[in-house]
């Protein structure tokens, strides 16, 4: 049975970037405390995924709030698509009888925080769920990704661990992402 919760979420989640883009002031005196940014990611899955998948690619837009110096909120989503290995199918008697190749893509939708060590050094941390939505889509998957990154007036590079928990089952990625945002 198909969901049409990701499509939906995305849409959503496009309107209210757009309507806070266009509602930005490109020449303002006043310092913002939100920020945009978008994202490339680039995946290693680890552990049980790294059985069926061998990388992913990911575009992850961010909204961030500005709370303080040293913290700053934000709502990470996008999309992940993962490219799989082929894997050997075997009957009863472990007999290989073919193989199989397992898609996947995954909508993560996450919140979290940003801690500042100084003016560019950061450790974060996010949580939320992820959609799965290849092959007819499967079970929400909650995610936890603590990470460490830096940032400027520009740019954000971000390395961390995002794991999965999907029905007591755990897998994970390590993925480095790049990002270039603006201030609103």
């Amino acid at each position: 049975m198909k969901t049409k919760t990701p499509k939906l979420f995305i849409t959503v989640f496009a309107a209210f970037t757009l309507f806070i883009c266009s509602n930005a002031k490109a020449q303002s005196t006043e310092k913002s405390n939100l920020r945009f940014g978008i994202g490339i990611d680039g995946l290693l899955p680890v552990g049980d995924l790294s059985n069926t998948e061998n990388f992913a690619l990911g575009i992850t837009p961010r909204l961030q709030y500005r709370l303080s110096s040293t913290v700053s909120l934000t709502l990470t989503s996008g999309l992940y698509h993962f490219f799989p290995k082929s894997v050997t199918i075997f009957d009863l008697n472990n007999n290989p009888i073919g193989t199989a190749k397992y898609k996947s893509d995954i909508i993560p939708v996450k919140a979290g925080a940003k801690f500042f060590l100084n003016e560019n050094i950061y450790f974060g941390a996010e949580g939320g769920a992820g959609f799965q939505v290849a092959e007819g889509g499967g079970p929400v998957a909650l995610i936890l990704a603590p990470g460490i990154g830096y940032a400027n007036k520009k740019w954000d590079i971000n390395a961390r661990y995002e794991d999965f928990t999907s029905n007591g089952h755990s897998s994970g990625v390590v993925g480095l992402r790049i990002a270039y945002g603006f201030g609103l």
